[in-house]
């Protein structure tokens, strides 16, 4: 099916010639154009010859000029321009499926699409990809991906994916790696069934695949208080984060001799249950595995330590900062940081995760409910800071969107504070501190 232009920009290549809402993109330069990958593909050359067909009837041929890579101006009713591919697995730590019931509907879609893996970063399992897939990924060169291993392990990442095909993408990564394609991987980490050897195991034979397989983030399974129906998983706890740590790092070192990268990299959740010290800036190797949270926290100290070299002028006011239990005792020390440097005053919250449990103790998964219990009658001063990670991308309604559907401005109103959204960098978080 053909996708609908939705609006064209004005002034744009596709304007000048002669292209209009309302009508179906066919073909560009003799290619079928089915989605979002087609489009970006074929319309990366400076000659072009677009096929479209008319709202009215009939078949539109334009020629047109433009820069190599620029775009031509077309926006479509979806993103993808059809419809994304949703998720066949049921995966055994799947966090979708440990969601509460009645949150908006949106939140329970799980996608497993290779095509938002390369243009947004999501990540995939490769279990749902066809021949024709498969091939087009390669003839594209469609790179880098994310991808979710889990295990190399075929009968292992079957029963963690809850797929009896899971151990097809095993082969599947394999392919891809061998015609050059680049993937940053992930293994969510469950105590008992892919720890241990099993993970040693997994890591070999990924970094066999290096340098395609570029870098492997480990990261321990996350279990709510909502989990009825689901199988038995065992948290994380001091001693087998402890464990897992020294099993990875030992063989990073080993493949930052064999191959010049240490490839394998801990979340920073590993290092504060097992009661460890974060890394250091260059143990990362430029933070390739960040949105997983790899060195997140690391990375916000260094650029914070490194804004406060800066000239301050803070504006004297009283603020309090609310983020997850696992920054709060980072965050209060930068704070401390700050006011040896300027005379700023300000409170850490650490917000306890009620809607999914206590075991959930990152900043990204705090709601608005649980702000509001906890904050109310507090000392708050003149603004509050929350990080961007708590809101929900993409959904702005209130000032932004909390998981539970409160909305910043809820939250504003009824603490009467106003609310300071700071950016993931340790800059912006000073900059807050200091009213600015």
């Amino acid at each position: 099916m053909n996708p609908i232009i939705k609006s064209v920009a004005p002034n744009s290549p596709a304007s000048r010639a002669g292209i209009a809402a309302g009508d179906k993109l066919r073909r560009i330069n003799g290619h079928a154009i089915r989605d979002v990958l087609d489009y970006k593909f074929h319309s990366y050359d400076g000659k072009l010859l677009l096929e479209a067909e008319r709202t009215g009837g009939g078949v539109l041929l334009a020629r047109l000029r433009k820069r190599d890579g620029e775009d031509i101006g077309l926006e479509f009713e979806t993103y993808l321009m059809d419809a994304p591919i949703s998720c066949a697995n049921r995966c055994v730590f799947c966090f979708i499926d440990q969601l509460p019931k009645g949150m908006r509907e949106t939140l329970y879609y799980k996608d497993d699409d290779t095509r938002l893996s390369f243009l947004q970063g999501n990540y995939v399992t490769l279990t749902n990809m066809s021949e024709s897939d498969i091939r087009r990924v390669i003839d594209m060169k469609i790179s880098p991906l994310n991808v979710s291993v889990h295990s190399m392990e075929p009968e292992t990442r079957a029963l963690l994916l809850g797929n009896k095909n899971g151990g097809k993408g095993v082969e599947t990564l394999r392919r891809l790696a061998g015609a050059g394609i680049t993937m940053n991987c992930q293994i969510v980490c469950c105590p008992g069934i892919n720890d241990g050897e099993s993970l040693s195991r997994t890591m070999r034979e990924l970094a066999a695949l290096y340098p395609e397989v570029n870098s492997v983030s480990v990261v321990p399974v996350g279990l709510t208080r909502h989990r009825e129906g689901l199988p038995q998983l065992t948290p994380f706890n001091a001693q087998s984060a402890d464990e897992t740590i020294n099993r990875v790092e030992t063989y990073a070192a080993e493949c930052e001799k064999t191959h010049g990268s240490r490839i394998f990299f801990c979340a920073d959740e590993l290092y504060i249950k097992a009661n460890r010290p974060l890394p250091e800036d260059d143990a990362y190797e430029g933070y390739p595995q960040l949105e997983n949270g790899v060195g997140m926290m690391r990375l916000l100290i260094s650029e914070f330590e490194d804004a406060l070299n800066e000239p301050l002028s803070p504006d004297g006011r009283e603020f309090s900062i609310a983020t997850g239990v696992s920054a709060a005792s980072f965050l209060k020390n930068l704070l401390n940081k700050a006011q040896e440097k300027c005379r700023i005053k300000g409170n850490v919250y650490a917000i306890h995760n009620d809607f999914f449990g206590e075991s959930v103790n990152v900043a990204g998964l705090v709601t608005g409910g649980d702000l509001l219990r906890q904050l109310n009658g507090k000392p708050l001063g003149e603004r509050l800071l929350i990080p961007r990670n708590m809101l929900r991308a993409g959904e702005d309604k209130g000032g932004g969107v909390f998981l539970d559907d409160v909305t910043v401005d809820d939250l504003s109103s009824e603490l009467g504070v106003r609310v300071r959204i700071v950016e993931q960098d340790g800059a912006d978080l000073l900059r807050a501190m200091c009213g600015r």
